[in-house]
C-alpha cells in the first residue's frame, strides 16, 4: 500500500485538480491509501472518505518555509508518507524547493526544476511559443502607466489585461483596461501583460514530461462549455496533431519534468498560446477516463518507475463536471478546525 499526499482537494465552483488526480490514482494498478492536503476546514474533499482516508489541514503558502516543511514531516511521521503530488500554484514553489529535503527523508515528489516552473511568466510566453513552433496573440508588457497608455493605442479590443503570474481580466473599453489594470497593479504590481484576445477554439493539452525529452502521455481536448470563472464545464477529446507536436516539441526543447498544462487557441489552423501551468487541471480526469491515467504515471515517476508512455485515446469522447451533494456530521469539522485534522 502506498501512502501518497494530494493537494487541491477544494471542489468548489473553482475547483482544484485535487480530486481529480486521486480518482485517477484509485482507478490505476497501484494500491494506494491517499491523505488530503487542505488550506481550509471547508474544502469539500476533507469530507469525501470514500477517496480520501486522511485529511491534513496545512499552513499557507505565504506563512514561509519553516512551518509548511515542519507540517509535512509531521505528516509523514503520523502516515509513513512515501509521495506528494502537489497540486496548486501558489505552492508549487515550496515544494519545488523542498523537494530534495522531502526526498531526504522518504518523500517523494515529481516536480519541474525552478527555471522550468519561471517559464509559466506571461512574459516568457513569446520565447516558448516561438521555440516550440506556435504563435502567441499580440501582447505588450508594461512596466509603469505610460507605457500602458501607449500599449492600448496599438492593440484592438477587446483586449486581456493581466498580472504576471496570476489573474486575467477581459476589457472591452479603454476605461475598462484601466480599471483593469490599476487593480491587477494594486495586487500583483508590475509588470502587466496586455494582449489582444483572439477568437478561436479553445484547446489544451495535458501530459507528464519526463525530464528528459520525453514525456509519459499527452491527451489534448476541445472545451465546450466553459463556466463563468473560466473552468470548463464540458469538453471533447480530439487529436490535433500541430498541437500534440507543439506539447512534444515543448517536452524536448525544456525537458519539462512532471505535469504540464498548454492553454492554447486555435484559429484558422494557427495555434496561439494563452498559458502554461505547470501541474496538472481541474479537468486532469477526463485523461484518467479516456484511458491515459497521468496521475498514477506522474506516482509512478516519483517512485522511480517506469510509467507507461503510449498516448492512445480516441477522438471525441465526451467530458461533463457536475456538482453533487453530500451529508456527513459537523463533528469532523470540528475535529478539523480544533486539530487540523481527521
Amino acid at each position: 500500500m502506498i501512502k501518497v499526499a494530494v493537494s487541491g482537494i477544494n471542489a468548489v465552483d473553482n475547483p482544484g485538480p485535487g480530486i481529480g488526480i486521486i480518482k485517477g490514482l484509485r482507478e490505476g494498478s497501484l494500491s494506494v491509501s491517499v491523505v488530503g492536503l487542505a488550506y481550509d476546514a471547508m474544502e469539500p474533499g476533507v469530507y469525501l472518505e470514500q477517496l480520501i482516508e486522511r485529511a491534513y489541514l496545512m499552513p499557507y503558502p505565504s506563512e514561509g518555509e519553516a512551518p509548511f516543511l515542519n507540517r509535512l514531516l509531521y505528516i509523514r511521521e503520523k502516515e509513513d508518507l512515501e509521495a506528494i503530488i502537489p497540486a496548486l500554484d501558489a505552492e508549487l514553489p515550496l515544494f519545488i524547493d523542498l523537494q530534495e529535503r522531502l526526498s531526504a527523508y522518504g518523500i517523494k515528489t515529481f516536480l519541474p526544476s525552478k527555471e522550468q516552473f519561471r517559464l509559466r511568466a506571461k512574459d516568457r510566453l513569446p520565447a516558448v511559443a516561438e521555440t516550440i513552433g506556435i504563435k502567441i496573440p499580440a501582447t505588450l508588457v508594461v512596466t509603469s502607466y505610460e507605457e500602458f497608455s501607449r500599449a492600448l493605442s496599438q492593440l484592438k479590443f477587446p483586449v486581456m489585461v493581466k498580472g504576471l503570474f496570476y489573474k486575467a481580466l477581459k476589457a472591452h473599453t479603454p476605461a475598462e483596461a484601466e480599471q483593469y489594470f490599476h487593480s491587477i497593479l494594486a495586487e500583483w504590481g508590475f509588470p502587466v501583460i496586455l494582449q489582444e484576445v483572439v477568437a478561436g477554439e479553445e484547446m489544451n493539452v495535458v501530459g507528464v514530461g519526463d525530464g528528459e525529452g520525453g514525456h509519459f502521455g499527452l491527451v489534448t481536448i476541445k472545451k465546450l462549455w466553459i463556466t463563468s470563472l473560466g473552468k470548463i464545464w464540458t469538453g471533447v477529446t480530439v487529436t490535433h496533431q500541430r498541437l500534440l507536436s507543439a506539447a512534444e516539441e515543448f517536452v524536448r526543447a525544456f525537458r519539462w519534468r512532471g505535469a504540464f498544462e498548454l492553454e492554447t487557441i486555435v484559429k484558422d489552423e494557427e495555434i496561439y498560446l494563452i498559458e502554461i501551468n505547470p501541474r496538472f487541471p481541474a479537468w486532469i480526469y477526463f485523461a484518467v477516463g479516456v484511458g491515459v491515467n497521468l496521475p498514477e504515471r506522474l506516482l509512478k515517476a516519483a517512485l522511480g518507475e517506469e510509467p507507461e508512455r503510449e498516448s492512445h485515446y480516441e477522438a471525441g469522447k465526451l467530458y461533463i463536471r457536475f456538482t453533487d451533494d453530500f451529508v456527513t456530521d459537523i463533528q469532523i469539522f470540528q475535529h478539523m478546525v480544533t486539530r487540523g485534522e481527521r
